[in-house]
């Protein structure tokens, strides 16, 4: 009987050793290997750093952005803090749910109140959550419609700021995937390294 278990159990036991060394070791090494061979930054989280190689964030993820001297990104519906990159999450809240409602037109007073002269439409990525909340990224439009209010707080010329944003903007992927876009860490650094050189 117990002969009999054990020759079932053999080959079950033996399956399970080598899958878990294919899959558990084998697999992730390789991978881990070719990631770090053909895409060395993509696989260490896309990170940007300064010139001293200080780590100032990654592309991947957004960050917040509170003052008028900075442009903002989207907003972020992470708990217990914005961008929390370890609850990433969307609000869940749904059209007709009036507590989005809210947020939104707190959005829109908060983006009213830092530039009170600004009557240009704005922007829905700029009043609403993404569905991961973790979007590092605003439409060119939303980065426009912030121009004025980074321009005033920085006291730097409207075209410097334009230039930046053109400079920061990325382009459909193959010339048809995705939508422009300008990544905020990336504008805001280059926006901090322009007002340092003035």
């Amino acid at each position: 009987m117990v002969l009999t278990m054990y020759k079932h159990l053999k080959p079950a036991i033996v399956l399970f050793v080598l899958l878990t060394v294919l899959t558990g070791v084998i697999y992730p090494l390789l991978i881990t290997g070719l990631a770090q061979w053909l895409v060395p930054v993509q696989a260490n989280g896309s990170l940007i750093t300064d010139n001293q190689g200080n780590v100032k964030g990654s592309t991947l993820i957004g960050q917040p952005f509170n003052y008028s001297k900075h442009f903002w990104g989207r907003p972020s519906a992470t708990a217990p803090f914005p961008y929390n990159a370890s609850a990433s999450s969307g609000s869940n809240l749904g059209p007709t749910n009036p507590a989005l409602l809210d947020a939104v037109k707190a959005r829109l007073q908060t983006l009213k109140d830092a530039d009170p002269d600004n009557k240009a439409s704005v922007p829905i990525d700029l009043i609403t959550a993404s569905a991961s909340g973790l979007d590092p990224h605003i439409s060119p439009a939303a980065a426009d419609f912030q121009i004025n209010r980074v321009a005033q707080a920085n006291n730097m010329p409207v075209e410097i700021l334009r230039n930046l944003v053109a400079e920061n903007t990325e382009y459909r992927q193959w010339g048809f995937l995705g939508e422009p876009r300008v990544n905020v860490l990336t504008l805001n650094l280059a926006l901090d390294a322009n007002a340092a050189n003035q």
